[in-house]
């Protein structure tokens, strides 16, 4: 296979200089065009590729420091060399900091100039093996990134459904559909979207309010499930069930786990500071807990429950907007209004079987 000739641009104003230059390396195979001024170098660049520019600096019109930042933007795969005298090398200097591979200083010496293209050869083919190197490493680097984004997304999916079905495990004592936990966690996220909380916050709270009730695993059946109205001893008990899930999720370093324990404990706060089981009050609530107050409200509202049955949408709905600044933040509750026709979507989506009753008495 035959070696492809390396092609040398030669530009100096002095005519003999390139003549002189361009039959030394033609007789050694070189492929050699030569050029007067910066103007002409650029018309013959544009013309056919080159890999090698030898340049004099000092020329009428344009320099060849121009000239060498003309090829770095353009062409930037041309090894450029200059010519310079004894007054100059401060710009030569300079310029092999812009690019320039080498300089050769006036008078020309053939062998000279022979050498500086054969290492600014090598120097550019060492270059692009290292151009090609970092390439390759950045493309593995994106391929492994994908890789990695892939199996997180699986495993965030996997956890998704671990934690959805244990939390509708939990829910299915008392409701025989589990949906209240996919209503949920779609009525919070909608929420916290409104409420302009990070897309990470967004995303942890939606799977963390699903576990609202966990604590409900610990409170007993006689209580749990009676039908009717539950003693004053019995309410105490029943509300244990935020401070057994907040144990049960306590210690835990994922930060999803860490809203969902607080979630646990402080969804039946209430903003006036009536609620359970520390009786915070306003702020004094976690942000999270109090969005998925409101949407644990709304559920209970709009869905049947063994002592009442299911509200309309605009019961429902008043009593939420009443409820602001009682039981709700204020802004939670514009919060609601702004997504209360995604809440309807969500409770159709969502809705349970006609024979399905939840028996919650909280």
């Amino acid at each position: 296979m035959e070696l492809e000739v390396p092609r040398i641009l030669v530009v100096d104003d002095e005519f003999a200089i390139c003549q002189v230059i361009q039959d030394y390396l033609i007789l050694r195979k070189f492929n050699v065009s030569i050029a007067s001024n910066y103007d002409e170098a650029c018309a013959i660049l544009s013309q056919r590729p080159f890999d090698v520019l030898l340049s004099d600096i000092r020329m009428p019109g344009k320099s060849g420091t121009d000239l060498l930042r003309f090829v770095r933007r353009h062409y930037p795969h041309i090894a450029a060399v200059l010519f310079t005298g004894y007054a100059d090398i401060g710009l030569a200097v300079t310029s092999m900091q812009e690019g320039a591979y080498d300089f050769i200083l006036k008078p020309i010496h053939l062998e000279q100039v022979h050498m500086s293209i054969h290492n600014a050869l090598e120097k550019r083919a060492l270059k692009d093996e290292v151009r090609r190197y970092q390439k390759g490493l950045e493309d593995l680097v994106e391929k492994r990134t994908r890789e990695l984004r892939e199996a997180l997304r699986q495993v965030e999916a996997s956890n998704l459904d671990t934690v959805t079905r244990l939390s509708r495990a939990a829910e299915m004592r008392d409701d025989e559909t589990g949906n209240h936990v996919l209503r949920i966690r779609s009525y919070s996220a909608a929420l916290a979207k409104e409420l302009r909380l990070s897309p990470d916050e967004i995303d942890h709270l939606y799977v963390a309010s699903s576990m609202h009730d966990i604590g409900k695993i610990g409170i007993p059946d006689q209580i749990l499930l009676k039908p009717g109205k539950l003693s004053p001893e019995e309410f105490l008990v029943m509300r244990r069930h935020s401070e057994i899930g907040a144990k049960i999720l306590s210690d835990a370093t994922s930060p999803m786990l860490r809203i969902a324990q607080v979630v646990a404990r402080s969804h039946h706060e209430k903003w006036d500071g009536s609620g359970y089981p520390d009786g915070l009050h306003g702020e004094g609530i976690p942000m999270y807990g109090r969005i998925v107050a409101l949407a644990d409200v709304w559920d209970a509202l709009t869905t049947k429950r063994c002592y009442k049955p299911a509200f309309g949408l605009q019961a429902s709905t008043d009593i939420i907007l009443k409820s602001s600044g009682s039981h709700f933040d204020p802004d939670i509750v514009s919060a609601f209004q702004k997504v209360h026709e995604e809440f309807q979507f969500i409770l159709a989506e969502f809705q349970d079987k006609p024979e399905s009753v939840v028996a919650t008495n909280i």
